[in-house]
């Protein structure tokens, strides 16, 4: 599914919001599924055109994604960025100074910060799954050393549940901001998934030629975000020339998108957002069924309270699930919409420097008290 930087779509070049209409929106797709190759753009761009905020380097080159080690010493306790995998590039990680996770996460003091820089999908990713993302992630952990710290951003989100779920050990602590995880909790996206019939999402497979491409995606599901959309996002007057570059910069990053696996979409679509296999306990990854109760790492949550993608409430619900003790579990809500989570300045400046802070605290007297 696509991280959405404005409302749904409700023109004829859309999927319709009515669900009685949703058989002639397959029946369109499977006719111009036909001639995706006829369609077909140039490939994608290995890399955004757009810099970095923080400065990095390149730490694995592995197929799923780029390992981005932005650390600024080699000492203390890592934190890898789980950025989501969805529509957008890793930058909504990093978009801009007081709008980038990165640059929060050290200004709170966590100097070794590793960000997961997905690939857009070629013809021969198109078979990867959930499963094969999961292993890169892994290699990634292994490579900066376990265990590691977990921050995990919407989609990004369940991809680190599941493997502190899988690898327990090697999870030290783990953040989930606007992370869907149970979704039997009514959201406009859990809805939306249910309405579609499956030859829906077959058949955006079937026209990217065994990937979904970004720009279907962004055309099908988004709409071009107004200024305002813009402004609640990044939670900051726009109207000055600062403003201006944040405006033009947040156009270019939300034009590059990237293209999804097949495989790796329909296993989110029917898995996770159908079946609600993570959260129902029937989740399989890496040969072995998840169950959320091997989670005993603190955990900290963030939600939106005008999050329409993932509500506060679904957000929040996370942590019913797990086998972590209350007393290790912080939760923290802000005003804020979707994208505000991870691009917005004044989230930036209240719940970012308070995770950062949880981050590097000492939780053995909590631990103590709980024993």
């Amino acid at each position: 599914m696509a991280e959405k930087a404005g409302k749904d779509r409700g023109t004829q070049d859309a999927i319709p919001d009515d669900p009685l209409l949703w058989p002639f929106a397959a029946a369109r797709l499977a006719m111009d599924s036909c001639l995706w190759w006829l369609e077909r753009g140039p490939a994608e761009q290995e890399e955004s055109s757009l810099p970095w905020t923080t400065p990095n380097n390149v730490a694995l080159e592995l197929v799923t994604m780029r390992l981005r080690d932005c650390s600024r010493g080699r000492s203390g306790q890592a934190a890898l960025v789980c950025a989501p995998y969805a529509l957008h590039r890793a930058l909504i990680a990093d978009f801009a100074p007081g709008h980038s996770v990165v640059g929060s996460l050290q200004d709170g003091g966590v100097d070794r910060v590793y960000l997961t820089d997905w690939r857009s999908a070629t013809s021969d990713m198109r078979y990867l799954s959930i499963d094969s993302y999961l292993g890169d992630l892994n290699v990634a952990v292994d490579e900066i050393g376990a265990p590691v710290d977990l921050v995990g951003l919407c989609q990004g989100g369940w991809l680190s549940l599941l493997y502190a779920a899988r690898f327990p050990a090697k999870v030290r602590r783990l953040v989930l901001v606007g992370a869907p995880v149970d979704l039997s909790i009514d959201s406009s996206l859990s809805r939306l998934t249910h309405n579609a019939p499956e030859m829906v999402y077959d058949q955006l497979v079937a026209r990217g030629g065994g990937n979904v491409r970004g720009e279907e995606m962004l055309r099908l599901w988004s709409k071009a975000p107004s200024r305002d959309d813009i402004v609640q996002a990044l939670q900051k007057d726009l109207s000055d020339e600062e403003g201006t570059a944040l405006l033009t910069r947040f156009d270019r990053w939300n034009a590059e998108t990237l293209d999804l696996p097949g495989k790796y979409y329909l296993e989110i679509v029917n898995r996770i957002f159908r079946k609600n296999q993570i959260a129902g306990g029937g989740f399989t990854a890496l040969g072995r069924t998840v169950d959320l109760k091997d989670v005993k790492a603190p955990v900290f949550l963030l939600a939106g309270l005008d999050d329409d993608v993932v509500p506060a409430a679904q957000a929040l619900a996370t942590a019913g699930l797990l086998g972590t003790p209350l007393a290790f579990i912080a939760a923290a809500s802000e005003p804020s919409n979707h994208l505000g989570l991870f691009m917005g300045a004044r989230t930036h400046a209240h719940a970012w420097p308070r995770i950062a802070e949880w981050l590097r605290g000492d939780l053995s007297g909590v631990l103590a008290r709980s024993a």
